[in-house]
């Protein structure tokens, strides 16, 4: 029996004793190729050596010293490159580091609502996030999100935050509605909720440029975040971008609000900026919310023990450098369109292939019971982690989800490989999405 609380308290879990490229190894030897990143972690596969190099390194130099006495060279250096590569319009801005997604969030949101209270502007506390969204599981994140299945037990404890509906081509454009009409009716939801709420009163504005696991990988129709960044600049509202999942590289870019063509005032970035090899995330600052602060109290309101941890620092630094100098994020704009590709040919007409959706290497698949409605599997059927199952058998990772079409019902599997994905990885994991798919599908069907 294992003494470690498991997401599933019953599951008994493979045990992972080593990774060879894009593949994790189990104690009995059996391969999975990863084609999701665990969640778009693992961007650099499972044994880089440079990444182990530079983290042994610091190791051997210090690995922790308290931020309040101290910085290092990682930590400064990350900073250095990460806010030389923001989108243009974030200016001379500054980076904290956390240790997860979901910390990032409740440092954004923080330092949101200190930014307002250095500027005097103390009515200022109201959220706005989309609905499906998944911003993180601590309490701030999770009233963040919309994602209605898996706030619902903890309900009682969440702060009051507003919630629009995302973007969601499949289920709301209507029909001859064209893309920039869809984006505008869209964006202009967020002015609607700022006036309804009170412009005075309303802190910020939270979204993913992609949206990750909640929707599976649904991209924005074209020019909506250039419309929701000027409501925005009308209201005084901060716009708070979660880059968690779709950042660093993931859609094809370094930042994905890069192919906005647009800056956040405030940027969470997590997964693939360590790929793994150590938990880290980050907050960016642009540099509005640095100059309020710093022409205010000039102190940071919200501090963690393991901000700037030297070795996560060293290692997500090499992990930045490596998808520099090795142009990985040409192999993810060419892989990418290989996958899409494959995953259309292979399931455009397969009848509970309801979307097919996604950017760069973040491609998801939306199962539907009625492909004319689009109409979902019931979630008692769990046929996401069904897939799933059948996918691991088979040696295939990937990434289920449930609650798309409602926040209950909806399946969808997520795929997002590595960036360093051959062309034959890429043909085999469609190969084996689709048998796993139709393993899955045989019972549901009966």
């Amino acid at each position: 029996m294992s003494n470690v609380l498991h997401r599933t308290l019953s599951a008994s879990l493979p045990t992972i004793v080593g990774g060879d490229g894009n593949h994790l190894i189990d104690d009995s030897g059996k391969r999975y190729l990863d084609a999701c990143g665990g969640a778009a972690v693992s961007c650099l596969g499972h044994d880089n050596e440079r990444v182990r190099a530079a983290i042994k390194a610091q190791i051997d130099g210090v690995a922790f010293a308290h931020t309040s006495f101290f910085t290092n060279a990682p930590a400064e250096e990350l900073a250095r490159f990460l806010v030389a590569r923001a989108p243009e319009g974030t200016g001379d801005g500054r980076v904290m580091y956390l240790g997860s997604g979901s910390e990032a969030m409740e440092a954004a949101l923080k330092l949101a609502r200190q930014y307002h209270l250095e500027r005097g502007e103390a009515a200022r506390h109201k959220v706005i996030a989309r609905a499906p969204s998944y911003h993180g599981n601590t309490l701030g994140a999770l009233a963040t999100g919309g994602h209605a299945g898996r706030r619902a037990p903890f309900q009682p404890l969440l702060m009051e935050t507003h919630h629009i509906d995302a973007a969601y081509a499949y289920r709301m454009r209507k029909d001859g509605e064209s893309e920039a009409d869809f984006a505008l009716r869209m964006a202009n939801l967020l002015d609607a909720q700022i006036r309804a709420l009170g412009p005075d009163t309303v802190m910020a504005f939270v979204a993913e440029p992609v949206v990750g696991a909640s929707l599976g990988t649904q991209p924005a129709p074209a020019g909506y975040f250039r419309r929701t960044r000027e409501i925005c600049d009308t209201h005084g509202v901060l716009f708070i971008a979660d880059e968690v999942m779709c950042g660093m590289g993931r859609t094809g870019s370094l930042f994905a609000l890069e192919q906005e063509g647009i800056a956040a005032d405030i940027t969470t970035l997590a997964k693939g900026l360590g790929a793994g090899y150590q938990p880290i995330a980050a907050v960016l600052a642009a540099e509005k919310i640095v100059t309020a602060i710093a022409n205010g109290s000039g102190q940071l309101w919200n501090g963690h023990t393991y901000m700037s941890h030297a070795v996560a620092t060293a290692g997500a630094l090499a992990v930045q450098r490596v998808i520099e100098d090795d142009n990985l994020l040409d192999n993810v704009r060419q892989r990418g369109a290989q996958l899409h590709g494959a995953l259309i040919a292979r399931f455009g007409q397969h009848p509970h292939a309801g979307d097919i959706r996604g950017r760069g290497l973040f491609w998801s698949i939306e199962l539907v019971e009625d492909k004319a409605g689009k109409t979902p599997f019931p979630a008692s059927a769990k046929l996401a982690q069904r897939i799933q199952k059948a996918a691991l058998a088979l040696g295939l990772m990937c990434y289920p989800a449930q609650g798309c079409a409602d926040g209950t019902n909806g399946d969808h599997i997520l795929l997002a490989p590595s960036y360093t994905s051959t062309p034959e990885e890429i043909a085999r994991i469609v190969e084996l999405t689709a048998a796993a798919i139709e393993a899955a599908l045989a019972p549901v069907e009966a």
